[in-house]
């Protein structure tokens, strides 16, 4: 997560007061606001009004095509979400009738563990090896909401069978970026076949967060608890099970922020004794989730080709799209245990 450049002085405070008064929220001055560290994509400012904090989620001020739409779906799973147990930030009211939508949601008390750790889990390796057993059990129980009560939010049918095709669709697309001499990543051909010729035949549908890693997950202060996923923007009604294999495939990549956390079989193993599904199959959504990361990070690199981005980080972004791809191979041969 990293911080955002905004300028408060851009939201129309007295407009927002007008619609908190309509929607029976607590009425006053809006006082102490401040621009929140959140991803890229969007706009966050932490305010108070009437006794009460509340964190604001908007588009940037240049919203990109399907900002809008993006934060519809983000309001509309939260309320879905606000009567469950699933760890999410809680949605206090939405603005969706309009552009720019926005929503507001209660803060989370909480820390993102990709940016350091306090005290006592800095300390405690029981602690951190807690945290990623607790990461399975937050997902397990995303897995278990209905998704009957979000109808129309995803495409399940056909939701497996279509990943392979619009992956390699989307590498397609990159040969059309200036420069781009087309991706150089070993295994490619090799993966995509596999998973082909081993995607599982049936799965129960659920909703997904589509992005499950540390990076987008908020911990307690005083335990190993999440407090709450956050950065929904990918969120979908598919397979749960992907959501496992992208936390098991990305596993690795997280030891350096988090020393001491549990293996990934440690994981995959606390997820199925919350789980009633199916994880035989396993290893094919951590490929999966391998693959299709590797593709989207080899995005970048193409457009650096095209001067759309600093060559260096599409350089790194390569690197780790080759990574994914070696551990997609390990995954392939068995060696699961060993990440």
């Amino acid at each position: 997560m990293t911080s955002t450049h905004i300028d408060v002085n851009a939201i129309d405070l007295g407009g927002l007061g007008a619609w908190m008064d309509a929607k029976g929220l607590p009425g006053g001055p809006i006082t102490g606001t401040a621009p929140v560290a959140g991803g890229t994509q969007n706009v966050m400012v932490r305010f108070e009004r009437g006794g009460s904090t509340y964190i604001l989620r908007r588009p940037p001020q240049h919203a990109r095509r399907k900002s809008n739409e993006v934060l519809r779906r983000e309001a509309r799973l939260l309320a879905a979400l606000r009567d469950t147990r699933v760890p999410a930030p809680r949605l206090v009211a939405a603005q969706t009738e309009h552009e720019p939508v926005f929503y507001l949601m209660e803060p989370v008390d909480g820390f993102n563990p990709s940016l350091g750790l306090p005290d006592p889990h800095a300390s405690d390796p029981a602690i951190r090896h807690r945290m990623g057993l607790e990461a399975a059990a937050a997902l397990a129980e995303l897995g278990r909401v209905d998704p009957g009560v979000l109808p129309g939010f995803g495409r399940p049918d056909g939701f497996l069978e279509r990943q392979v095709p619009r992956w390699l669709g989307e590498l397609d697309s990159y040969g059309r970026l200036d420069g781009y001499p087309g991706p150089d990543i070993p295994h490619l051909a090799e993966t995509a076949g596999w998973l082909e010729r081993h995607r599982p035949a049936t799965f129960t549908p659920g909703v997904m967060h589509g992005d499950y890693h540390f990076a987008n997950l908020m911990f307690a202060h005083d335990s190993p608890r999440v407090a709450a996923i956050v950065d929904w923007e990918m969120s979908t009604i598919g397979d749960p099970l992907l959501d496992l294999g992208w936390l098991v495939a990305m596993w690795p990549a997280n030891d350096g922020h988090v020393p001491g956390l549990p293996s990934p079989r440690e994981i995959v193993d606390c997820y199925g004794a919350l789980s009633e599904r199916d994880l035989s199959a396993l290893d094919w959504y951590a490929v999966l989730a391998c693959f299709k990361l590797g593709i989207v990070l080899e995005g970048t690199h193409a457009r650096a080709f095209a001067g759309q981005a600093p060559k260096e980080i599409g350089d790194l972004l390569h690197t780790t799209t080759l990574t994914l791809f070696g551990r997609a191979r390990q995954i392939m041969d068995g060696l699961l245990d060993e990440g």
